[in-house]
């Protein structure tokens, strides 16, 4: 019996710095998340507010962290709208689009207090404060589908996207 107490004892001291859970793929520091209204480069109205409101959504969804509406935070998140595409993928004969695609280009920058990137760097060629995010949507009139629809689609999953790039690397 001691012998089994001994080996749970050292077992347990071996693994005092291992993280379980959600918990673990996420920044230890950051508690708290300030992020500002999203600039646009965009000539579609409301982009910037509406992917605002997704990613403070997604954050208070799927990470530990709490979003606050000011720049004391233990971190900001900076994203920029750099453009968005929409363009015909199949036509009919009568050249209406049947299937169409919005295309949503961003930048991302999350920053600690001290002004550093949180986020990892990157394998790609990229700036090291920088992460370059874009996400598609598919716009199918038949099925009743509208190009708001195929916007909010578009920026829910760049909302995700965004929230999925503040997990530590493993």
């Amino acid at each position: 019996m001691r012998g089994i107490a001994i080996l749970l004892t050292v077992s347990l001291a071996g693994c005092a710095t291992y993280q379980v859970g959600a918990g673990s793929l996420y920044a230890p520091d950051v508690a708290t998340v300030y992020v500002p209204m999203i600039e646009s480069d965009s000539y579609r109205r409301d982009l910037g507010e509406r992917l605002t409101e997704a990613i403070a959504k997604e954050i208070e969804l799927k990470t530990p962290y709490k979003v606050v509406g000011t720049p004391d935070a233990d971190s900001i998140l900076y994203v920029r709208l750099t453009g968005d595409r929409r363009q015909t993928l199949v036509e009919n004969a009568y050249d209406e689009p049947r299937l169409s695609e919005t295309t949503i280009f961003s930048e991302v920058n999350w920053l600690n207090r001290r002004r550093q990137p949180l986020v990892a760097a990157q394998t790609i060629a990229l700036p090291p404060d920088l992460v370059h995010i874009s996400q598609t949507g598919n716009l199918i009139p038949e099925v009743g589908q509208s190009v708001a629809l195929t916007q909010q689609k578009a920026i829910e999953a760049l909302a995700q996207q965004i929230v999925g790039t503040m997990e530590a690397p493993w």
